[in-house]
C-alpha cells in the first residue's frame, strides 16, 4: 500500500500533499512533535511524537520503505529513507536520490562548519510559487512511478 509520510513540523506544502493524495487515493501520515490540524478525511492521519531529538525522524524511518513517499527538507532523514527504498521529495519539489544525497550531505556539513566558524551565511531562498508547483509535479510523478511498480 502506498503512503505519503510527511515530516510536518516545518512543511510548507501540506495542503498540496492532501490534494495529490486525494487524487491518487493514497494515505498520508502527518508526523510532528505537536498538534497540527489535518483535514477530516479517511486518507489523512497524524502521528504526534515526543519532542525528543529525532523522534519524528525515527518514527518516519520505522515506516519508510518501497511503498512510501517521504516529504522532508531534512537531508539526513532523506538519506535514511532512501536507504530503505522510499522515494524522498523536498518541499521545494527537488527529489532526493541515491545519486544526489552524498553531495547534499557534504554541502550540509560544509555549511554547518561555516556557521560554527562564525561566518554570516544566508539561509535558503524564500519559498516560492515555482517551488510549490515543482513540488506538486514531483509528488504526482513519484506516486505514478510507484503505482507502476518502478
Amino acid at each position: 500500500m502506498l503512503t505519503i509520510l510527511v515530516d510536518a513540523d516545518a512543511c510548507p506544502v501540506k495542503e498540496e500533499i492532501y490534494k495529490v493524495a486525494y487524487r491518487h487515493e493514497v494515505s498520508v501520515v502527518v508526523v510532528s512533535n505537536s498538534l497540527i490540524r489535518i483535514p477530516a478525511h479517511p486518507l489523512i492521519s497524524r502521528s504526534i511524537v515526543s519532542d525528543s531529538f529525532d523522534a519524528a525522524d525515527d518514527w518516519i524511518v520505522e515506516r519508510a520503505g518501497a511503498g512510501a513517499v517521504v516529504v522532508t527538507a531534512d537531508i539526513l532523514l532523506a538519506d535514511r529513507c532512501l536507504k530503505l527504498g522510499a522515494a524522498v521529495i523536498a518541499p521545494n519539489g527537488k527529489p532526493f536520490t541515491m545519486a544526489s544525497i552524498g553531495a547534499a550531505i557534504a554541502t550540509r556539513a560544509i555549511m554547518a562548519d561555516l556557521r560554527a566558524g562564525g561566518d554570516a551565511i544566508g539561509g535558503p531562498p524564500p519559498f516560492s510559487k515555482t517551488d510549490r508547483s515543482r513540488f506538486l509535479s514531483a509528488l504526482d510523478q513519484a506516486l505514478v512511478q510507484l503505482k507502476r511498480g518502478r
